[in-house]
């Protein structure tokens, strides 16, 4: 069992970037999920309501995050890695409230043009506070502005048994995964209770439910009813349609492509 794929996310529902290794913090990979966009009323944005923002690439440039439209190139735009400290503003992420800092209004106007509505892009520091569920945390940790957990794992092996029962194959991209490994049987990770990849330890959390978010195609931002149907007739457990599982990481330390994956421990 080995790591096959490795994803960060630098802004919230905007395309991700594959990567050969990555510094795995408590709250995520290194610059994975720590900026938003946000409406009026710091409410968050994602491609749920605007399918859309699938079209928007990301890129890690010299300076900073690289925003490039998938179709229309010549638009972009960059964003700096150390963005000034200049306004606070609080938003809201499902039923949380974070203190954030807002960059700037000529990021603000790049990306209110591009969804045809004011929103703002925000920044989640260092030293910000987004705690993990108690009922899954173990010392407390905190998360960026993923949707509940610092990481995502998915077997490619549950893919593949996917795909052969769908008419039209997707691809991983519609599953946001921050880990894919492989080698291993389908649906194994199901089974797992704490892992070890590379120089870290891993607690499983509990299985991701999916949304809507995965009918997104990630080429055309057009929304379908794949794969959520058909996952829908068989990995459906208590009224929640099931794919990966959500990961909390209980140390620092560097992940590659190619590392092995151990089971440390599997669920009862």
């Amino acid at each position: 069992m080995f790591v096959q794929d490795l994803y960060i996310y630098p802004i919230k529902s905007l395309g991700g970037i594959k990567t050969k290794s990555s510094l795995a913090l408590q709250r995520g990979f290194e610059f994975d999920r720590r900026l938003m966009l946000v409406d009026e009323k710091g409410r968050f944005i994602t491609q749920r309501v605007y399918h859309q923002l699938a079209l928007l690439k990301t890129e890690i440039a010299e300076t900073g995050i690289l925003i490039t439209h998938k179709k229309h190139p010549e638009l972009n735009t960059l964003v700096p890695f150390n963005p000034a400290r200049e306004e606070t503003i609080t938003v809201s992420i499902w039923d949380d409230t974070v203190e954030a800092f807002h960059i700037s209004k000529e990021l603000d106007e790049w990306f209110s043009a591009f969804l045809q509505f004011p929103c703002r892009l925000v920044y989640l520091p260092e030293d910000g506070t987004r705690a993990v569920d108690t009922r899954y945390a173990e010392n407390g940790e905190q998360v960026s502005f993923a949707d509940a957990f610092p990481y995502l794992l998915i077997g490619q092996a549950s893919l593949d048994d996917l795909n052969t029962r769908l008419t039209e194959t997707v691809p991983m991209d519609r599953f946001r995964p921050s880990i894919v490994v492989a080698d291993t049987p389908a649906f194994d990770e199901d089974t797992w209770k704490e892992i070890k990849i590379g120089e870290v330890r891993f607690k499983i959390a509990k299985p991701c439910a999916r949304c809507i978010l995965t009918t997104v195609n990630q080429e055309t931002g057009t929304k379908g009813k794949e794969p959520l149907l058909t996952l829908s007739r068989y990995r459906t457990a208590n009224n929640k349609v099931l794919f990966g599982q959500n990961l909390i990481a209980l140390n620092d330390g560097i992940i590659k492509e190619g590392d092995q994956l151990e089971v440390l421990a599997y669920k009862d």
